[in-house]
């Protein structure tokens, strides 16, 4: 069957995972019994998530002609011949007003029917809530025949912790067979030593004979074995492995497992000793008069700048360099190289990028993320462990900047990770991290919150699958 990405805006995207089958029509009957029958129309509200009755009546208000879908053969009938284009074109008109969230265009949207008897749209994603317009005619269709209610939510949980309870189990069982086969072992060893030194002797008073040529059994090959592992073991407790652990050793170890760029970034701790002898010489000479020259007053200001922040330049000025760089039109590459020179630590540089491809924005901030996200992609690819502190930056910003960057965090996270910048176990683990540290109260958990279930239903039902 031929796939389709849900919504007309995601038709070229061939990563998109939300697919449908695409519509097949057939016409039937004569003159004025003329009907056009939607062959799949089941399955397109399967993968909509919609009642077929829906579709069908939708086509039914549009057309101006009577519809109808028969729920026992899953039959879907529009009275008069119509072409697949055109049934394919209302069928996305559908998509936009019913399936797709009004905020991010995700379709993992479900349908709520107020007390007011007003339809929204909740998404599964981002946790925004749309209003659909109620001048429709399929609305008062939808609110006297509502969706029906996800039964059988709190059963897949419980046997999700089942299957976990049992996978702890397992992992414990076989620690514990490992511990007994390694006892089984070193008690083999133990009667083997006795064995081959009688052995031994018998060898010698037989002179090599052919009924002493026997070979060895499997149990005697496993002995031997194990015991030569343990002899290598022991040899390797009696050595005694030194390092060199002088700060010119350090340097060409880092520089021959990284590159040059993280290699700046790491031996900036190694400097610091250094600028602070720089700096006591410089008061020194302060003090004497011997700093009349011009050259030592800017060494000890550059000094006092580096040394005010532990060793790391002024944020303000760090968030400075990085504008200046994209003012100037630097690639990601180019901005990178130029961050790994400047002395602030790793939090610092995220944070100061993040902050300075963002600042200004008031509204549409997911769309930004998508537009910038080569900067924040190699960020995050140029070391491992550094997705960690984009999320601290994304907090940061959130938290002491405006409401709508507050607002639309959720949004930015799902942009970010459909882009493959962010993984969902680092999501996780920073949002878990969060509600256990001294902010656990702010509004950035509430907001993120529907965003990371999200996350780990879309883990589970796949792992289900």
């Amino acid at each position: 069957m031929a796939l389709q990405n849900i919504g007309a805006g995601n038709r070229d995207d061939a990563f998109y995972r939300y697919k449908m089958p695409r519509m097949i029509t057939k016409i039937e009957g004569r003159g004025n019994g003329i009907k056009t029958n939607v062959v799949n129309m089941v399955d397109i509200a399967k993968a909509l998530a919609r009642p077929a009755a829906y579709t069908t009546k939708y086509f039914g208000c549009e057309l101006g002609a009577q519809s109808k879908f028969d729920e026992k053969t899953g039959t879907s009938h529009v009275n008069g011949a119509h072409d697949t284009a055109k049934l394919a074109g209302l069928l996305e008109n559908f998509i936009k007003k019913y399936v797709q969230c009004y905020g991010c265009g995700n379709p993992e949207t479900e349908i709520l029917i107020t007390k007011s008897q007003m339809i929204q749209l909740k998404c599964a994603a981002c946790g925004f809530v749309s209003d659909v317009d109620m001048r429709d005619k399929l609305t008062t269709f939808i609110i006297k025949n509502p969706p029906e209610s996800k039964k059988g939510s709190k059963d897949k949980k419980a046997m999700r912790r089942a299957e976990k309870e049992r996978l702890k189990e397992g992992e414990a069982a076989d620690e514990e067979l490992k511990k007994l086969k390694k006892e089984v072992k070193k008690k083999g060893t133990s009667s083997s030593k006795d064995g081959t030194t009688k052995s031994s002797s018998s060898r010698k008073k037989a002179n090599g004979s052919d009924e002493d040529r026997t070979s060895p059994t499997h149990s005697q090959i496993d002995e031997k074995d194990v015991a030569h592992e343990e002899d290598e073991e022991d040899d390797d407790d009696d050595v005694q492995w030194l390092a060199d652990t002088s700060a010119e050793a350090a340097r060409k170890r880092i520089q021959e497992q990284l590159s040059a760029v993280t290699a700046d970034m790491v031996m900036l701790t190694t400097n610091e000793p250094e600028k602070e002898k720089v700096a006591t010489k410089l008061s020194d000479n302060a003090e004497n008069g011997s700093s009349t020259n011009g050259k030592s007053e800017k060494a000890a200001t550059k000094v006092n700048d580096t040394s005010e922040n532990g060793g790391s330049m002024h944020y303000s000025k760090l968030v400075g360099e990085v504008k200046a760089d994209l003012k100037k039109g630097a690639t990601a590459k180019e901005l990178l190289t130029h961050l790994a020179t400047l002395p602030a630590s790793a939090q610092e540089k995220m944070s100061a990028l993040y902050e300075a491809l963002f600042e200004g924005t008031e509204k549409g901030f997911a769309k930004v993320a998508i537009k910038r996200k080569s900067y924040l992609a190699a960020a995050v690819s140029q070391e491992e462990g550094m997705q960690l502190p984009l999320l601290h930056a994304i907090e940061e910003f959130s938290c002491k900047s405006t409401s709508n960057a507050l607002k639309e965090v959720a949004l930015v996270l799902k942009a970010l990770y459909d882009a493959d910048v962010l993984e969902e176990e680092h999501i996780v683990q920073w949002y878990q991290k969060g509600l256990k540290g001294d902010n656990k109260d702010s509004q950035i958990w509430k907001n993120v919150k529907p965003f990371v279930d999200w996350l780990q239903s879309a883990e589970s039902e796949s792992e289900e699958e």
